[in-house]
């Protein structure tokens, strides 16, 4: 099988660097940002719509100025500011000796997602990493998710996404892609239930054995 996987929330925890950034741009251009306890519902979407909110308007000006505040300190300090979830690498290692075809789908810049994989030794599990670019094209998963199908030439019916929010699970959606949810990371199982999740996965742990007993007749190798 072709195993599209989201970053944050489900390979690695980014609280730390995205909330402090957040708050960085946020507290920069003179707003007092909400604790950083409360900001894990940035997690998930594109940073963009997150600012419009924040901001409490749709003015492009000022969300790219936040933007640029905010990638001001997540390209030196705030990507690495990050963990990755206790199972992972493991998991990732036996999907990949079981023959699965792994990529990277996240909504964040590919150069910092690349940097984000290099840095955490997770790259070599991967086949391909895809994100958005730093102009906001494919910073949604219905889009990006596209992107890879065309781009990686895979089939629909040979693919999953695995993902921790219902952006994940809508893009996959999208695309006619069967989506696994993990309850690890920042969405609930009513989220992902709600948003079209056909699985679930419990703990990085569990990775290999669910997706092997979900697809072991389709695996191709």
């Amino acid at each position: 099988m072709n195993l599209l996987f989201d970053l944050d929330g489900t390979l690695t925890n980014p609280f730390q660097g995205i909330t402090t950034c957040i708050a960085h741009a946020l507290e920069r251009m003179g707003i007092t940002s909400p604790p950083k306890a409360e900001l894990g519902w940035c997690i998930g979407p594109p940073l963009r719509s997150s600012f419009a909110k924040l901001l409490a308007g749709d003015d492009p000006e000022r969300i790219e100025k936040a933007l640029g505040l905010y990638r001001e300190r997540f390209s030196t300090a705030g990507l690495f500011e990050n963990e990755v979830y206790e199972g992972i690498p493991g998991a990732l290692e036996a999907l990949q000796a079981m023959g699965h075809r792994l990529y990277l789908a996240t909504s964040k810049p590919r150069v910092y997602a690349q940097r984000i994989m290099d840095h955490f030794d997770l790259s070599p599990y991967f086949t391909g990493i895809h994100g958005a670019e730093l102009d906001g094209v494919r910073n949604d998963k219905t889009s990006l998710i596209s992107h890879i199908l065309e781009q990686e030439s895979i089939a629909v019916s040979e693919t999953v996404m695995i993902g921790d929010r219902k952006y994940d699970m809508i893009g996959a959606g999208d695309n006619g892609v069967c989506a696994f949810g993990v309850l690890w990371g920042y969405g609930t199982r009513e989220e992902l239930k709600s948003s079209g999740a056909s699985a679930f996965i419990e703990t990085p742990y569990k990775l290999a054995s669910a997706l092997q007993g979900n697809f072991d007749h389709g695996n191709h190798g």
